[in-house]
């Protein structure tokens, strides 16, 4: 059985540790909720630009352009977004899980990191990172979307890469949130969700051209994902690291509660011992 004394120093450890966790879960808490109203803010925009890019290719006919071509290339761009800190449960590494689990060659993968964690680990799976824009996502902005956007859009269209994908967090609520893998280009036609009605299937006319209609569209389409997928991945980042300093703090809690058992049997042995010396040396006296 450990002595009293260590018994009570790892007690204050413990104690310290959980007085960290607690603190550690309330930032996390008031940074979700700032998080949260920025993602739910830029859903809207999304999901009306969204349901335009699908409206749009559902009603044309005879489309020949770049971003909805296969170019050739086998080489694919991942944007991989983490968190630059750890102590966030599985949020980082479930990421890295999706890009590894795709089944993509190392060799043929370009990654253009947010987030430096995502970084490490991709590295030490031997995957190249052709980017790092890690401070970006500690605040967010359109403009670091759109950077990216057009780095990769220009590897697509000089023919480095024949494929573009994009790992994040979707944030769903407080405690859930999901990894996810998506394919941003080429986009098919074939893949977008069916017209139901059938009056929507009219063909559309464009001015200017659709081609130039789809040079404009579409890198603002991407550009508005990748954001929101920024505000969605700092949602669930703090999300998770609430969740798992809450975590943390019940465990210290626990642990406390049975080192506090143990040292007051610790020390109830010891009251015992001494009685029982002194008992002894009482009657050893006495005799």
């Amino acid at each position: 059985m450990a002595s009293m004394r260590d018994i009570k120093r790892r007690q204050v450890s413990v104690t310290s540790t959980q007085q960290i966790t607690k603190a550690m879960k309330l930032v996390s808490t008031v940074k979700l909720q700032k998080a949260k109203a920025r993602a739910e803010r830029n859903k809207p925009y999304f999901n009306t630009l969204y349901k335009t890019i699908c409206s749009i290719l559902s009603k044309t006919e005879h489309m020949d352009h770049p971003y909805l071509q296969d170019n050739g290339s086998s080489r694919k761009a991942v944007i991989v977004i983490t968190s630059n800190k750890g102590l966030a449960g599985g949020y980082n590494s479930n990421i890295v899980k999706e890009v590894v689990g795709a089944g993509f060659s190392t060799k043929d993968v370009d990654i253009y990191a947010v987030g430096r964690k995502g970084v490490e680990g991709l590295t030490r799976k031997g995957y190249r990172i052709v980017m790092d824009m890690s401070e970006a996502i500690n605040n967010p902005l359109y403009k670091d979307a759109l950077d990216i956007t057009k780095q990769v859009l220009a590897s697509y269209s000089d023919g480095e890469v024949g494929e573009i994908y994009m790992a994040y967090t979707n944030f769903k609520n407080t405690v859930t949130q999901e990894a996810k893998l998506i394919k941003l280009l080429p986009l098919s036609i074939d893949e977008l969700p069916a017209v139901e009605d059938e009056d929507d299937r009219v063909l559309m006319n464009y001015e200017p051209e659709a081609d130039e209609a789809l040079d404009i569209l579409i890198p603002k389409y991407i550009g508005n994902l990748l954001y929101g997928a920024f505000v969605e991945a700092l949602a669930s980042e703090n999300g998770a690291r609430m969740q798992a300093m809450d975590s943390a703090t019940t465990n210290a809690e626990n642990m406390i509660a049975d080192l506090s058992l143990k040292y007051n049997r610790a020390r109830q042995a010891s009251i015992t011992q001494e009685l029982t010396e002194i008992i002894a040396g009482s009657e050893a006296i006495s005799e």
